[in-house]
């Protein structure tokens, strides 16, 4: 599929092309190349973006996937509204918004998933372990992890849950900044990026 904004077959699209709200995050350029080359996509996969925010993994994966389908979900409607209109911004058709908080919402939705990001969250555990229950064998969860406390939230549940194949990676980004007669370099927060498998 391919976007006028972002008329290219790789993913990376820079952060300013997306529409934004104050206060609302959203993933990194380098982090979410991270994120999505942890996903391991097949072309027809269903995605469950949880915490979907400015909709930023939702719109590179459904740029990838055009077969594939993308249910993001978001608790919030204006946030909800603000992925809608980013996907129209870059002409993304496959991407599905559901408006709900999790995991409450999630056993609603119709579409099985073969892969689940999850980005943030304060019910991760409970996140997780519903997901679980939907995933089928082979299916693949991506989680991030800003602080401490989400990372021994995750780590623990993968483990609960007996995910194997297990990766977690450290993002060490920084950027090319100009102030005012200088060029220096900008860090980028670092994150954790922790993925598992369902093998049955």
């Amino acid at each position: 599929m391919m976007s006028k904004l972002w008329p290219y077959v790789t993913p990376g699209i820079p952060d300013e092309l997306f529409e934004r709200l104050p206060g609302i995050p959203l993933s990194k350029r380098e982090i979410r190349l991270l994120l999505i080359s942890q996903l391991r996509l097949q072309p027809n996969d269903v995605l469950w973006d949880i915490g979907a925010g400015t909709g930023t993994i939702a719109i590179e994966v459904g740029l990838l996937c055009p077969q594939g389908k993308i249910i993001a979900v978001e608790r919030d409607e204006e946030v909800a509204n603000l992925i809608r209109h980013n996907c129209e911004r870059f002409e993304v058709k496959n991407v599905e918004v559901i408006e709900g908080s999790a995991p409450e919402c999630l056993h609603h939705i119709q579409d099985t998933p073969q892969r689940v990001c999850i980005e943030g969250g304060r019910f991760v555990t409970e996140i997780l372990q519903t997901v679980w229950k939907y995933l089928p064998s082979n299916g693949r969860v991506v989680a991030t992890a800003a602080n401490l406390e989400s990372l021994y939230a995750v780590s623990q549940s993968f483990a609960t849950l007996q995910a194997r194949n297990v990766e977690v990676v450290q993002s060490a980004v920084n950027r090319l900044e100009t102030r005012g007669f200088s060029t220096t370099f900008k860090a980028v927060d670092p994150i954790f990026i922790l993925s598992g498998e369902k093998l049955d």
